[in-house]
């Protein structure tokens, strides 16, 4: 089962560790339009060609995020990271909504 983070333990882990590799599994448009600060594009339904390019070492602290608690997306890529061979991938399940609801607080 994939790790949960939420935003505060994001954020915590993210200055923490500035080598964190933080994924939106989102298509490209959504990623231009706005993404988190840092954030790298990940597709979920590209997750398996993309790994080996966008995160070449499987022992590196991975992210995944996507637009909201109801998107599975992030699910998906961390799921298929797991299976390839990633041992330290977690999701930021409340997504972008989250992360632009505490920005806008």
């Amino acid at each position: 089962m994939t790790r949960i983070v939420t935003r505060s333990e994001l954020q915590s882990r993210l200055d923490a560790n500035p080598g964190l590799v933080l994924l939106e599994a989102l298509p490209e448009k959504y990623f231009n339009d706005w993404h988190l600060p840092g954030a790298r594009q990940f597709p979920h339904d590209q997750a398996r060609n993309l790994a080996p390019k966008v995160v070449p070492d499987k022992n590196a602290e991975i992210v995944v995020y996507c637009a909201s608690k109801t998107c599975q997306n992030s699910h998906i890529a961390a799921n298929v990271l797991q299976q390839i061979g990633y041992g330290n991938v977690a999701v930021y399940a409340g997504g972008k909504e989250d992360w632009k609801e505490a920005v806008a607080a």
